[in-house]
C-alpha cells in the first residue's frame, strides 16, 4: 500500500519512488543493561505515564529525554507518548490543551506562572497508507488541508501527519535511531526498534530509513542533526549526511516561524559556538548559506565570526549562554538576538545619524530596518522585538548620568538586561569600562553612595573639553572659519534646547560607539 501511494505521488513528475521505511524490531532493554539512574527523571512526566496507563492506555517517555537519559544527562525536557488520542489524553488532566495543526498535541501544565512546567504527550502515528498531496504550503494550502489527516506538498514534505497507529509505525516515523526509543519508567524497560542504544554508544545519528526521503518529509531535520550533533559530539553516519547538501534548498520552504524556533534551540543548548561550527561544515551559514537571516548578519562570507570587536562582542555573548545554560540558569532570546543584531544596529545608526537624523530617532529607525530584514514577520516577533528595543535604547541614555533620569532607569523591569549588555559592550573594548562599572556602583549604592557618583559626573563633565559638533549638512555655513574650537573669551550666548519627545523609551543622546 506504501509503495502504492508513494509510485502514484510522483509518477507525474518522473521521480523514482523512494524506499519504504523499515519497521524494525522491538527489543526490550532491562535497567541492568541500559542503566538509566531514576534520580535524573522528571517526576511529573511519571506522574502523566502513570495516569495513562491506570485509565487502560500504553505510554511511555519519549525522544530526545530517552536519548540523555542512557547518555547520563538530566534532560531539559520530557515528552510522552501513548496510543490515546489527544482528546482521550485531554480528559484526563485537569490542565491540558490540545495544540498545533501539523501534528496535534496536548500540552499537559504543572504549576504556574514562570514555575509552571509543560509535559508534551503525542499519540503514536501509523506509516501513512494513502495521502494527498497538495498545491503550496501550510498558509496558501489552508482550505485544501482542512480536514486531511495527511497530506505533503509538492516536494515531499508532510503538512498534515494525524493518523494514529501502532508503537512500532510510530519509531520508524522518528528522523534518528537514538530518538526512537521508549522508556517505562515503572517497569524500567528501554524499548529500541532501530539500535538506538547501540548508536548513543558509538555517538552516531543515524537516519531511519532513506535520509533522501526524511529530510524531504521534513527539511528542519537537516538543522535538528546539526543540533544534536553540536549538543551532544556526535557524527554523523555518512548514508545520513550524505544528501544533505542537495536537500538544504528545501529548507526555504519552511515556515520562516518554525525555522526562526529551531534555530534559537540551536544556539540555546548550552554548545552555540561548536553549533556555529556544524553549520559552517554543512554549508547553511557563509556563501551560499542563506538559511539564518539573523546569523548572515553577524558572521563573514566564510561563515566565520569577524575580527576584533564584532567577533569578541558576540563570541564572550556566546559563552556566557553556553555557561548559563550549562548551569542549568534560564537564558534570554531577546537578549542573546540582541547581542547578535547589535552591530548591524549599530552601522545602520551611524549611518541614519550621519544624514542629519538626531540620534535617538535615528536609533528607533535603524532597529526598525533590522527587525524587518533579519526577523521578519514570525510568530512572537512583538514580545522579542519590544525586549531586544529596550536593551538596545538604554544604551543611548547610559551615555547620559545626570538628572532624575537615571533613577528611573534602575528601577525599570530591563535594567539588569540592558546593564548586562552594557558591561559586556565595555568588557570587549566598545565603550569604557569606567562607564559599566559607574551604573554597577550606582545600582547597588546606598543613596549617599548615589549622590556622590552623581556629584563626580557632574565635576567630570564640567572638567571635559567642549567641542563643537559638525553642523548638519543642511546647517547655513558659520561666519567665521578662522578656527574650530569655542573662543573661551567671547563665549557664544546660549542657546535655549527644545525638548524633544523620546523615541522608542530613549532618554538622551549618545552618539553611536565607535569600534
Amino acid at each position: 500500500m506504501i509503495k502504492k501511494f508513494i509510485d502514484k505521488l510522483f509518477s507525474k513528475s518522473g521521480t523514482a519512488a523512494p524506499k519504504t521505511t523499515p519497521l524494525g524490531k522491538r527489543v526490550e532493554i532491562p535497567a541492568d543493561v541500559h542503566g538509566i539512574d531514576p534520580e535524573l527523571l522528571d517526576d511529573r512526566a511519571v506522574k502523566v505515564v502513570k495516569t495513562l496507563t491506570d485509565a487502560g492506555f500504553e505510554a511511555y517517555i519519549v525522544g530526545g529525554a530517552v536519548r540523555d537519559l542512557l547518555l547520563g544527562m538530566r534532560p531539559k525536557d520530557f515528552d510522552v507518548a501513548t496510543n490515546a488520542t489527544p482528546e482521550q489524553v485531554k480528559g484526563l488532566f485537569r490542565r491540558a490543551f490540545i495544540i498545533g495543526r501539523r501534528f496535534r498535541i496536548v500540552h499537559v501544565v504543572y504549576g504556574r506562572g514562570r514555575e509552571h512546567e509543560v509535559i508534551e504527550v503525542s499519540t503514536f502515528r501509523a506509516l501513512p497508507t494513502e495521502s494527498e498531496a497538495v498545491q503550496g504550503n501550510e498558509k496558501t494550502a489552508k482550505g485544501e488541508l482542512d480536514g486531511k489527516s495527511h497530506a505533503v506538498d509538492a516536494s515531499g514534505r508532510v503538512l498534515r501527519d494525524n493518523v494514529w497507529g501502532p508503537q512500532i509505525e510510530d519509531a520508524a516515523r522518528r528522523d534518528f535511531t537514538v530518538n526512537a526509543m521508549y522508556y517505562d519508567p515503572q517497569r524500567r524497560l528501554v524499548v529500541d526498534y532501530h539500535g538506538g542504544l547501540a548508536d548513543a554508544k558509538a555517538k552516531l545519528l543515524r537516519m531511519i530509513g532513506d535520509p533522501d526521503t526524511r529530510y524531504r518529509e521534513d527539511p528542519v531535520r537537516i538543522v535538528r542533526a546539526v543540533r544534536f550533533a553540536a549538543k551532544l559530539g556526535f557524527e554523523l553516519e555518512k548514508k545520513t549526511l550524505a544528501p544533505v547538501a542537495a536537500c538544504t534548498p528545501l529548507l526555504a520552504n519552511v515556515p520562516a516561524s518554525r525555522l526562526f524556533d529551531e534555530m534559537i534551540k540551536l544556539l540555546q543548548t548550552g554548545h552555540s559556538l561548536a553549533s556555529l561550527v556544524q553549520l559552517k561544515k554543512l554549508g547553511l551559514v557563509g556563501q551560499g548559506g542563506k538559511v539564518f537571516a539573523v546569523l548572515d548578519a553577524m558572521l563573514t562570507a566564510t561563515g566565520d565570526l569577524p575580527e576584533g570587536v564584532r567577533g569578541k562582542f558576540v563570541r564572550q555573548a556566546f559563552e556566557d549562554t553556553d555557561r548559563r545554560v550549562n548551569e542549568g540558569r534560564g537564558v534570554s532570546p531577546s537578549f542573546m538576538l540582541a547581542c547578535m543584531l547589535w552591530h548591524e544596529v549599530l552601522d545602520r545608526w551611524t549611518k541614519i545619524r550621519n544624514g542629519g537624523e538626531p540620534a535617538v530617532p535615528a536609533l528607533a529607525q535603524a532597529i526598525d530596518a533590522v527587525f524587518d530584514a533579519r526577523i521578519g514577520d514570525i510568530s512572537g516577533r512583538g514580545k522579542l522585538a519590544a525586549d531586544m528595543r529596550e536593551i538596545w535604547m538604554m544604551q543611548t541614555r547610559f551615555e547620559r548620568r545626570s538628572g532624575s533620569g537615571v533613577f528611573s532607569l534602575v528601577e525599570q523591569p530591563r535594567y539588569r538586561a540592558g546593564f548586562d549588555f552594557l558591561r559586556l559592550r565595555a568588557d570587549v573594548g566598545e565603550v569604557d569600562p569606567a562607564l559599566a562599572d559607574w551604573w554597577e556602583d550606582f545600582a547597588l549604592g546606598s543613596d549617599d553612595d548615589r549622590q556622590a557618583l552623581l556629584a563626580d559626573a557632574r565635576a567630570a563633565q564640567q572638567k571635559a573639553p567642549r567641542v563643537v559638533r559638525a553642523p548638519r549638512p543642511d546647517a547655513p555655513a558659520p561666519a567665521s572659519s578662522a578656527d574650530d574650537t569655542v573662543d573661551d573669551a567671547a563665549p557664544a550666548k546660549k542657546r535655549r534646547r527644545r525638548r524633544r519627545k523620546p523615541a522608542g523609551g530613549g532618554e538622551g543622546a549618545a552618539a553611536p560607539a565607535a569600534e
